[in-house]
């Protein structure tokens, strides 16, 4: 593959980068699908997924995977390396990755996705999935009148909050400095509601469970230094995400929190590059919208690639 062009190439496996793959390959693309560390993306360390059209409920890594044989069913080529380092100034574009391989391509669509930020405390990793979760949206069914507690003190946190609200009515949040950060109206929809109590000056410092699931966590005061456990049933960390967008600075327009900028729906600063899913989406954040922009992607390249074969 070292100095092959290609007409499309995907940066990112999750569920924008393969539905973009389906799309571009049904077109006779043959587009090359670049994996990147986490192949599937964030589904993958995810469990039951039970709001994908058609799908009554599915393990994220089972939808992956069956993403995966879609895209290479009709042609697509996976490749499983990560991209480190683009050259967009000039075309066609230049991509290299981990493994020294080199490719350059008349077209990209960027879906390297977000990753969301973590506690990093103790027994978060351990029950990443069995009661520790970044969408309540997603998992918030799994919690009929159970004990949740929801971490942050911003939009996305009462948000979170606020739909909880739909399956339970023991819900707290947790705010590591003196005051909400969200927006007003947010603010007020939650300390107004008599089911919902929120601790301030506090973090989760450490997270229990019975080898299967989470059982409570330890919150600790940023002030004081004491610490309290808890008993909970789920725990939905809202501290925010991080776009993967690190290896296209000074390439493409990053926008809002490093998020990349895009017009007309799904073009970057650079004619010919194209972006999908979280790592410009930073409002939906979910995987239906995420494969949804994969989709547009893919018909845009197409358009593109279409455009210059005519000139």
């Amino acid at each position: 593959m070292p100095n092959s062009t290609r007409q499309l190439v995907i940066i990112g496996s999750g569920p924008a980068g393969l539905t973009a793959a389906v799309y571009a390959a049904r077109a006779n693309l043959y587009p090359l699908v670049i994996q990147g560390e986490t192949p599937g993306g964030q589904l993958m360390g995810t469990t039951y997924i039970e709001n994908w059209p058609g799908i009554k409920s599915i393990l994220g890594p089972t939808l992956m995977m069956d993403m995966q044989e879609h895209a290479k069913h009709f042609g697509a080529e996976l490749l499983d390396e990560t991209v480190t380092k683009v050259d967009f100034s000039q075309k066609p574009f230049t991509l290299w990755t981990n493994r020294d391989t080199q490719i350059k391509a008349h077209a990209v669509i960027v879906a390297t996705g977000a990753a969301p930020n973590k506690l990093k405390c103790p027994g978060e990793d351990t029950y990443w999935g069995k009661g520790v979760t970044t969408c309540a949206v997603c998992d918030g069914a799994f919690y009929p009148n159970k004990k949740v507690i929801v971490v942050g003190g911003g939009d996305t946190a009462m948000e979170d909050a606020s739909f909880l609200k739909k399956f339970t009515k023991d819900i707290t949040v947790v705010q590591i400095s003196d005051k909400l950060t969200a927006s007003y109206p947010l603010q007020q929809r939650i300390l107004n509601d008599p089911d919902i109590k929120v601790i301030y000056n506090s973090t989760v410092s450490a997270i229990h469970g019975n080898k299967d699931h989470v059982t409570g966590v330890t919150i600790s005061n940023q002030k004081t230094g004491e610490t309290t456990d808890m008993d909970v049933d789920g725990v939905f960390i809202a501290i925010g995400l991080t776009p993967n967008t690190g290896i296209f600075k000074g390439q493409l327009e990053l926008g809002k929190y490093g998020y990349l900028h895009t017009e007309n729906q799904t073009h970057t600063s650079v004619r010919g590059v194209f972006a999908a899913g979280d790592v410009f989406d930073f409002r939906y954040k979910q995987a239906i919208t995420a494969a949804g922009s994969g989709c547009k992607a893919a018909l845009d390249a197409e358009r593109y690639l279409k455009e210059i074969a005519s000139k």
